[in-house]
C-alpha cells in the first residue's frame, strides 16, 4: 500500500473545513482521509480552540455566525473548483 502525500493547500483547506464545522471526524470520512492523521495537522499548526466562556452572547452569535460563513465559502469554493473539473473533462458528465 503507497503513502499519499498531501499538498499544503489540500492540508490547509482541511483544517479550515474541521474548524469551520468543528468536527475533524465528519472532515476526514468526507475528504477519504484519517481523522488521526487530520488531528496531527491540527496540532501541527498550533490551531487551539478558542476558549469562549469569556466572551458575550453577541460576540459567541457573531463568531458563530462567523463559522458558518467560512464553512459556506469553503463548500462554494470545493464546488466551483468541482464544476471546473467536469467542464474540463472529455464529455462523459455533459450529459447529466
Amino acid at each position: 500500500m503507497s503513502r499519499r502525500i498531501f499538498d499544503e493547500p489540500f492540508k490547509r483547506m482541511a483544517l479550515d473545513l474541521a474548524h469551520a464545522r468543528g468536527s475533524i471526524k465528519d472532515v476526514a470520512i468526507e475528504l477519504g482521509i484519517s481523522s488521526n492523521l487530520l488531528s496531527k495537522w491540527k496540532e501541527r499548526e498550533g490551531i487551539a480552540k478558542a476558549d469562549t466562556t469569556s466572551l458575550s452572547e453577541e460576540q459567541q452569535l457573531i463568531r458563530k455566525l462567523q463559522k458558518e460563513l467560512k464553512e459556506a465559502q469553503l463548500e462554494r469554493d470545493i464546488l466551483k473548483k468541482a464544476v471546473g473539473i467536469f467542464s474540463k473533462g472529455d464529455g462523459r458528465y455533459s450529459d447529466l
